[in-house]
């Protein structure tokens, strides 16, 4: 069994030779079709199994495409692994499509939207107006001294 700071390391140098191989390395043209970046890897502790997650932009169709040659390149990159990182046995590699950005955005969008909303509303005019000096709040009662 690795120690955490090993497959800490591992993770991140399988990260970055993959990353050269979507850029140079792969020749399928399915995976041209949508821009992809290599977002997170999870390797096992024992080094055998490496989850690459993937995230791609583009269309729903250009999606699957380039999930599609990224399976059908697997072989490739676990052999150009195999020769690039020192290990005594090459992780099986596993593609996985990471849809956490495009989470993100619909949230960033929904809390514009809200934002927008409320100006528009004048809700936070109500909330941003001063209390009056004076004004006693009914639901709490003034303290006699």
């Amino acid at each position: 069994m690795a120690t955490d700071r090993r497959v800490a390391r591992v993770a991140e140098q399988i990260k970055r030779e993959v990353s050269q191989l979507l850029m140079s390395g792969i020749k399928d043209d399915r995976v041209g079709t949508g821009m992809v970046s290599v977002t997170d890897v999870n390797v096992s502790g024992d080094l055998q199994h490496a989850k690459i997650f993937v995230s791609i932009y583009g269309t729903d169709e250009a999606r699957a495409e380039t999930m599609k040659g990224l399976q059908s390149a697997t072989g490739y990159v676990r052999s150009v692994l195999g020769q690039r990182v020192r290990l005594r046995r090459t992780p099986e590699v596993i593609f996985v499509e990471d849809r956490s950005l495009e989470r993100g955005t619909q949230i960033l969008g929904l809390i514009n939207r809200l934002t927008e909303e409320r100006k528009t509303s004048g809700v936070e005019e109500w909330l941003d107006r001063p209390e009056e000096d004076g004004a006693e709040d009914e639901a709490t009662p003034a303290l006699e001294s």
